[in-house]
């Protein structure tokens, strides 16, 4: 097995090691997507009004989906497929900013993905929105060699174009006609003042973006924003989570009904269930949540993986007496949510010895101080090397180092931790307290993107058995070592009998 980032720094993709081949892969069209530019912000406005002025997503997915069945898809939403009763497949998310750290991750995910028989996707497909005429670059392209279905469920950018590039993409779905005019000086009204409308798509160019991924081996289509897949022994179900991380009422009542029955789960999620230590069960229009499905013994669930979140996190959950594993695997390619800022793991009963991420905290902090030090001209202040991070995350949370270190927790290193939002063991009660997961979230991680190794990319390979799953997340670090044999981050093996 090749060495991780468990093991060793090297392992990690740090120590100057040799670029991978993924350069080569990039169209010279290629853009580098910036996160501070002011008309990538404009462009993913809806999230914002959506919050303000009210969320249209339950809506206009239904309209979505009375669509698709009016145009004779099945009505449960089925993927029919022929898979044996042992087989494998790939699931990531959050993938397409189409630049540099994006085709860092196709060369590992390639060579880890042979044999594998379909990919889903977790979330956000494109960035900053999901514009049919963007597909070419941040989609056809980087996986054109893949040769396999890939499956997918919107995530919140993919609604900033009102879902409509990704059901045109991946259900072949005509534009929604208009809907009717809001009352004038409601809500709804004072929200279209300012909504984005989706983009109309370029036939030629899309047709040329088709092109790149054209084998019958590689054609799916799916039914609608959300779906479910009978595969050998397996159910996989994919929600849609729309732009603020909730389901409407009729998607909650199909959600009902394929749960059903002893056949075991996985639920595959634009809005993560456990992330960051905290719990967020994603709640359906009229009441429930999506947990408490999962969690329901007659659904049999395993298993739920969420996108939206450009990392990879690991909760494996007891549920009176069974084990869920919850998921994240946004690490697909866009740019990197911090995990060094997530507290000592107190959530869902949890221990921070049974919890897993990818990138290591510590590892996390070291990208962080690299990536600031150089954009505020303060590196020698700011850069921490890896076993620095390590050695005050340690300190800081009162956890055991995951790779050993014998490096000096020093002011200046106890200083920048706690300026890049490093928690500590103890909080003092205090009135005043920064919220820094959103801060980190809407304003640091964006600006975090590097076109230098190592990216700290992540992917899932799930091997079915009747028997067993194994989950196994590997990292792509954009580094030749990593890209030629990819580590494995995180092994789960789930009994389905």
């Amino acid at each position: 097995m090749p060495s991780s980032s468990r093991d060793s720094a090297a392992g990690a993709g740090w120590h100057g090691q040799r670029p991978g081949s993924y350069e080569s892969l990039l169209p010279p069209t290629a853009k580098k997507l910036s996160w501070f530019d002011p008309g990538t912000l404009w462009k993913a406005r809806n999230g914002p009004l959506a919050s303000l002025f009210g969320d249209p997503t339950g809506e206009d997915r239904r309209r979505w989906v009375k669509g698709q069945l009016d145009r004779g898809v099945p009505p449960d939403l089925m993927i029919e497929r022929d898979d044996p009763d042992s087989f494998s497949f790939m699931l990531f998310g959050d993938t397409g900013e189409g630049d540099a750290p994006q085709y860092a991750v196709v060369p590992g995910f390639l060579k880890a993905s042979e044999g594998t028989r379909f990919t889903v996707l977790s979330s956000d497909v494109l960035y900053p929105v999901g514009s049919a005429n963007e597909y070419g670059t941040k989609f056809f392209q980087p996986y054109q060699r893949y040769q396999a279905p890939i499956y997918a469920v919107p995530g919140n950018h993919d609604w900033y174009d009102g879902n409509t590039g990704f059901m045109r993409v991946f259900c072949d779905a005509p534009a929604l006609p208009p809907a009717a005019p809001p009352a004038k000086l409601s809500r709804a009204w004072w929200r279209g003042l300012l909504w984005r409308r989706p983009e109309v798509p370029d036939e030629q160019r899309l047709a040329e973006a088709r092109a790149l991924r054209s084998a019958p081996a590689q054609q799916a289509e799916q039914p609608g924003p959300y779906w479910a897949i009978d595969a050998g022994p397996l159910r996989i179900i994919g929600i849609d989570t729309g732009l603020l991380g909730t389901i409407d009422a009729e998607q909650g009542q199909w959600l009902r009904r394929v749960s059903q029955g002893p056949r075991p789960k996985i639920l595959v999620t634009g809005s993560p269930i456990y992330v960051d230590n905290k719990y967020e069960p994603c709640a359906i229009e009229g009441g429930g949540t999506v947990d408490e499905i999962v969690r329901d013994p007659d659904c049999h669930y395993v298993a739920a993986i969420g996108g939206d979140i450009h990392n990879y996190q690991h909760y494996p959950v007891d549920v009176h007496g069974r084990t869920i594993q919850y998921l994240v695997s946004g690490g697909g390619g866009a740019f990197m949510h911090a995990t060094h800022t997530i507290a000592r793991i107190t959530t869902g009963g949890v221990t921070e010895d049974e919890f897993r991420c990818y990138p290591l905290r510590g590892d996390s902090l070291a990208f962080y101080s690299g990536v600031y030090g150089r954009r505020f001209h303060l590196r020698r202040f700011f850069e921490l090397t890896s076993e620095q991070a390590t050695a005050v995350i340690s300190k800081r949370l009162g956890i055991r180092a995951t790779r050993g270190t014998d490096a000096r927790v020093t002011l200046r290193v106890r200083l920048v931790a706690a300026l890049l939002g490093v928690a500590k063991q103890r909080r003092r009660r205090s009135w005043f307290r920064l919220p820094v997961r959103k801060i980190y979230a809407q304003l640091f991680s964006p600006g975090s993107v590097t076109f230098t190794p190592p990216f700290f990319k992540s992917f899932l390979r799930l091997d079915v058995t009747p028997q067993t799953l194994r989950i196994r997340c590997f990292a792509a670090t954009g580094n030749l070592e990593q890209e030629l044999d990819p580590p494995v981050e995180d092994e789960i093996v789930i009994p389905l009998g």
